[in-house]
């Protein structure tokens, strides 16, 4: 895969995916980190919903994701459930150094499933693993949570830039691969048309290995 895309070629694909997650648990920053490769230390908390877009080059295709970063205060949740519709990937990011993010993810799973569409691609995330002293969250807590739930799992830093684009484009290879399949056997559902893909949750056969092999938990 090429991350390098000519802007006047037309866009085959746009992805939308969504952050969600406790209040200051580093969504904003991880999606400055991989549109921007930025990171801001005086980060103020999102307001409603933000997103962003960037476009890559996948197997000859013009992929745009569009990143939709979601408050994590409990006053915006019902203005931010409606964002939920038309997503074909989720983050789900908890602190590692706050159990009570983590704690609240199975909820913030119960809602994502809740209001979108349930063949969604899910991945959890366990943010700020730069902080590895101050880690309240073991790895394997998260590993047994992301299988029982058919989850992708890593760790990430993005003030460190760790495994953020590798989560990221994770995510998307795997929707590109389900979409890709989807047209090879004639069963597109007219969605090359809008460029849209409603979404495909991928069973992980082996989380163990695809969490060791990349991760701050290693």
């Amino acid at each position: 895969m090429s991350n390098y895309v000519d802007y006047n070629q037309k866009i085959d694909y746009v992805f939308k995916i969504v952050l969600i997650g406790d209040s200051a648990v580093g969504k904003s920053q991880l999606l400055a980190r991989f549109a921007r490769n930025e990171f801001t230390v005086d980060s103020k908390a999102t307001i409603g919903v933000e997103f962003q877009t960037k476009t890559l080059a996948m197997h000859n295709k013009t992929v745009k994701a569009q990143i939709w970063d979601t408050a994590g205060q409990e006053r915006y949740r019902a203005v931010t459930s409606a964002y939920y519709r038309g997503a074909v990937g989720a983050m789900l990011v908890y602190d590692m150094t706050k159990r009570q993010s983590f704690d609240h993810m199975a909820r913030w799973l119960e809602e994502l499933r809740g209001h979108a569409d349930k063949r969604i691609i899910i991945m959890l995330i366990g943010n700020k693993c730069d902080l590895g002293s101050l880690r309240a969250v073991p790895a394997e807590d998260a590993k047994e949570f992301a299988q029982r739930e058919n989850l992708f799992f890593m760790e990430t830093s993005a003030l460190e830039a760790t495994n953020v684009e590798t989560a990221f484009l994770t995510m998307l290879t795997e929707i590109y691969r389900i979409i890709s399949k989807r047209t090879l056997s004639g069963n597109d559902e007219s969605d090359e048309n809008s460029g849209a893909f409603k979404g495909t949750r991928i069973l992980v056969p082996s989380q163990e290995q695809n969490s060791e092999k990349k991760g701050c938990c290693m």
